[in-house]
């Protein structure tokens, strides 16, 4: 694991948390045992398949006995029925006094094992941006504009259920490439579509002025949608290593391509995505920093939308160099060699990677060439050609949680709300499953089969009543037709501004062009 080493110790937190040593947790969060980190052994691509095999298989060592008291004994304790009356999200705290040490300024030593809840909330909060470019993305290939945000991003975060994030949505992001990228672009079935080429890739948000006291600092948030694709799909990603900045770092073609394509002849990519989100941050960084407001940039993303949040971060901290800068992955590939890693490192980037040990993803690419021949380099030097991981790991394990079910799934395993309920769950690595676990469990089968049999939660349930068909006034079913307003218009997206003008008095802005 790529995990910076020079971090300094913790001292500034409540003392109840500080120095507390992993078995503490044991007497309070009582009943699964958090499985302890590994790190996973390079292969070829033989034994690649067995060692997956057999970490997938291992989940089905425990004996009947110890899968019969996992279920009855923990599901009855936590009372699931009671929990439906019960909050679906851990309560805000004023984390402002600690807010760098959250943010990652001493990597966050002292607050991953044992978990800090302050920590764990603030995952939790990102991870729920990053989902909502899945919640509210087309994938309807009958529709028009599959590929697109289904709202406009004046109702996004009331359509999802965010409007208590305390963040305002501004902008939004469409990506495209010039290379054939397979499983990644939706597309229309139809001739007469909204774009082409085009997808929408994610959003920028700011917090308001109460979320902004409760933090700490005005932050600003960009979340990149990712893909639920099987794992082969990052197989072919794995081409070549492209150079990025002026030294020696390089990164992925592939997520380089989505991150910087753009075309003339497109309707939403004559800027590219790096274009896009740039200009965004750049004007929210200098309103705010002209009204001498401390300002941070968290930029998170599941899967493939955690790659483009390292590039995301790499060129924010290329462009704004005293800026706090953090990015929070999840389910996040490999991206770059050890030079491009070292410049995050040197350029004051935090990053934290949330990531699943059955969960196959965050082994590519670079399964066989990766940061573990490091240890080699007094041999061999410097080898420019091996992906690395960035930043510091928190890893989980399916195990832990007795919601699950303890089959191979892959992709099951690679979803996002299956990561946010372990995160949720997750106290430390030498504890258990936390019993007062508040995100509601049922998200977690949305978009797959993961939850035991006996929560009696469907599977897949995540959809549109009726599969998005509507009775007319005829008694017809038929396929209703957006609402104006949410149909994308490059015309308006080029205006991302007069966000603001709903309510400018709880951001303290009119607007913010011209600033």
């Amino acid at each position: 694991m790529a995990t910076r080493n020079a971090i300094h110790p913790h001292h500034n937190l409540p003392a109840a948390h500080r120095h507390r040593p992993p078995a503490a947790t044991t007497a309070v969060h009582q009943n699964f045992t958090i499985g302890k980190n590994s790190h996973q052994k390079p292969s070829n691509k033989a034994i690649k398949l067995a060692e997956s095999l057999s970490n997938m298989l291992n989940l089905h060592i425990e004996t009947t006995i110890q899968r019969s008291l996992n279920r009855s004994t923990n599901l009855n304790v936590l009372s699931i029925e009671e929990k439906h009356n019960t909050p679906a999200k851990s309560p805000k705290e004023d984390i402002s006094e600690k807010w760098r040490e959250i943010h990652g300024s001493r990597d966050w030593e002292d607050l991953l094992d044992p978990i800090h809840p302050w920590l764990r909330r603030e995952i939790v909060k990102y991870g729920e941006f990053a989902q909502a470019t899945y919640d509210a993305f087309d994938f309807d290939a009958f529709s028009e504009y599959c590929g697109s945000c289904s709202y406009n991003r004046h109702k996004l975060f009331a359509k999802l259920g965010l409007t208590e994030s305390g963040y305002k949505v501004t902008k939004y992001i469409y990506a495209m490439s010039h290379i054939d990228l397979p499983q990644w672009i939706e597309k229309s079935r139809f001739a007469d579509t909204w774009s082409k080429d085009s997808n929408w890739m994610g959003f920028v948000a700011v917090s308001d002025d109460e979320e902004s006291q409760r933090i700490g600092r005005r932050d600003i948030a960009v979340a990149w949608r990712g893909t639920v694709a099987p794992s082969e799909w990052y197989d072919n990603m794995q081409r070549k290593l492209e150079p990025i900045g002026q030294g020696d770092s390089k990164v992925e073609h592939g997520f380089l391509s989505i991150y910087t394509s753009k075309s003339d002849t497109t309707r939403y990519n004559k800027s590219s995505a790096s274009e896009q989100v740039m200009l965004e941050v750049k004007r929210l960084i200098n309103y705010y920093q002209n009204r001498s407001e401390q300002v941070s940039l968290t930029i998170t993303g599941h899967s493939l939308g955690g790659a483009l949040a390292l590039l995301n971060a790499y060129e924010a901290a290329m462009n704004f160099p005293n800026l706090p800068i953090s990015v929070v992955s999840f389910a996040a590939p490999r991206v770059g060699n050890i030079a491009f890693r070292d410049e995050l490192y040197q350029m004051g980037v935090k990053t934290l990677r949330v990531t699943l040990k059955q969960d196959v993803v965050p082994r590519m690419p670079g399964i066989v060439f990766n940061e573990s021949l490091q240890k080699f380099d007094d041999f061999t030097g410097t080898l420019e050609w091996v992906y690395t991981h960035v930043g510091v790991e928190l890893k989980l394990d399916v195990r832990t949680s007795p919601y699950l079910k303890k089959g191979l799934n892959l992709v099951g395993f690679h979803m996002l709300e299956t990561y946010l309920h372990l995160v949720d769950g997750f106290c430390s690595s030498g504890s258990c499953f936390r019993v007062d676990a508040k995100r509601d469990v049922a998200l977690v089968n949305k978009d797959c089969d993961m939850l035991v049999d006996e929560l009696r939660i469907p599977h897949n349930w995540y959809q549109l009543a009726n599969k998005g068909l509507e009775r007319n006034h005829h008694g017809r079913w038929v396929k209703p037709k957006r609402d104006p307003e949410d149909i994308p218009s490059p015309t308006v997206e080029s205006h991302a501004g007069k966000v603001f003008d709903e309510m400018p008095e709880r951001y303290g802005v009119g607007s913010l062009y011209g600033v």
